[in-house]
């Protein structure tokens, strides 16, 4: 994935702190496994997990991991309604993401 990628690319120069790459990992891997359970219910009629939580794990950080799980298990990919607001959940993301990198001085970073 390539925004995984650009993640990885921004660490080894020391541009972005190695925490955020691990916060993206394993909220992806959390949220992965979060659609695995809701398709899962999906399928037996039980509990399920609510869009504005999916939405919400997305917006935090976890959706390369939600992108990945929708494929894998076919889940939440037809619902228009649900894809703009994912994407919109996205683009947040990143603008934040981008925003932190813009304000945060990076100076100190190697005495981290």
């Amino acid at each position: 994935m390539s925004f995984s990628a650009f993640i990885g690319y921004l660490v080894f120069p020391n541009k972005i702190f190695f925490y955020i790459m691990i916060m993206y990992a394993t909220l992806s891997v959390f949220t992965f496994f979060i659609y695995k359970i809701d398709k899962s219910a999906a399928e037996k009629g039980s509990w399920r997990t609510s869009e504005n939580t999916l939405h919400f794990l997305a917006t935090l950080g976890g959706w390369p991991g939600a992108m990945i799980g929708q494929q894998v298990f076919n889940h939440k990919t037809k619902k228009t309604s649900f894809r703009i607001i994912f994407w919109i959940s996205i683009l947040l993301n990143i603008s934040l993401l981008t925003l932190f990198l813009i304000y945060t001085p990076w100076y100190n970073f190697a005495s981290y």
